[in-house]
């Protein structure tokens, strides 16, 4: 596929995620106290040149001059997150990231959107286990919120380097031990099937509805189907299965969206759903690929 087209398109499908407003995420109307849409808007810009990168890392890997385990997916993922924070001091796209970068190269090995996703799967699993190392300093970097502590294979740890070279944990078999706990790591297992899912979708959706409306309608049928894990991170299962709860109601029209909203924000990022935002991020780029237009209204 087209280097450029791809790298714009998942330029513009996070800044889309983040700027239209969806209950319980920071949108154009709405922040928190420690992230802000500019946050997001400096953030996913910073990442670019990573993205142009992958892609030529992409093209590297078609023509046979890289072997599969030579992508260095965990170098790529962890630069792109140094990007991110030399313009910002949050973390609003770590899960975003480990996401695109190897769905990025995929889709530049690749003739079609579906081949893409089966390239990047393959790509994971023949990873190393610099990849590995690589993606804990991007985590470190990053610092996402509810890291588990006095694991085996910590990520806070020194010692963890080590282990992860003496067992050969490569990407695949950190994503294996780590889908639990964040669900992006499931994508990478699941060959991108969450992420496809809704983007296909979205894609019927807009046939009947605006890009928002989309959007909004995607992502309440996302949290009413999955629990998010970063939810599960910082406020505990309980609260998870409240959110995917009360988003049931909302689809059953037994909750107004404004209420869910409310219900969302009560206790401050808590309930914030990063980790199903950061598949609707992904889902809105392969719009974008696919070759959605913004029309614009008479």
């Amino acid at each position: 596929m087209e280097r450029w087209r791809i790298i714009k398109a998942f330029t513009l499908g996070p800044l889309l995620e983040a700027a239209i407003p969806k209950p319980g995420n920071v949108s154009r109307y709405r922040d928190f106290d420690d992230l802000s849409f500019y946050n997001f808007l400096s953030a996913e810009t910073w990442t670019m040149d990573i993205l142009h990168e992958a892609t030529k890392v992409g093209d590297l890997l078609r023509k046979g001059t890289y072997r599969l385990n030579e992508a260095g997916i965990g170098g790529l993922i962890k630069r792109a997150v140094q990007n991110s924070r030399e313009v910002q001091d949050a973390n609003p796209n770590f899960g975003i990231i480990v996401l695109s970068i190897p769905l990025v190269i995929g889709l530049a090995m690749s003739r079609n959107m579906l081949e893409g996703r089966e390239w990047a799967v393959r790509l994971i699993n023949e990873s190393t286990t610099r990849d590995t190392m690589e993606l804990y300093r991007a985590i470190r970097i990053a610092n996402p919120k509810g890291i588990p502590s006095g694991v085996k294979y910590d990520v806070y740890s020194d010692d963890s380097f080590r282990e992860i070279f003496k067992d050969g944990i490569n990407l695949t078999r950190l994503a294996e031990m780590s889908c639990k706990r964040e669900l992006v790591f499931c994508e990478w297992l699941n060959n991108y099937e969450l992420s496809y899912k809704t983007f296909g979708r979205l894609h019927g959706l807009i046939k009947e509805l605006p890009l928002e409306n989309a959007v909004v309608r995607a992502f309440l049928e996302l949290l009413a189907e999955k629990e998010d894990t970063l939810i599960v991170r910082k406020a505990g299962r309980e609260e998870a299965k409240l959110v995917r709860d009360k988003a049931k109601e909302v689809l059953e029209g037994k909750l107004s969206l404004e209420e869910f909203d409310a219900f969302m924000r009560e206790k401050r990022d808590l309930r914030n759903p990063g980790s199903l935002a950061d598949v609707m991020a992904v889902a809105l780029s392969l719009l974008l690929l696919k070759g959605y237009r913004f029309i614009s209204q008479p």
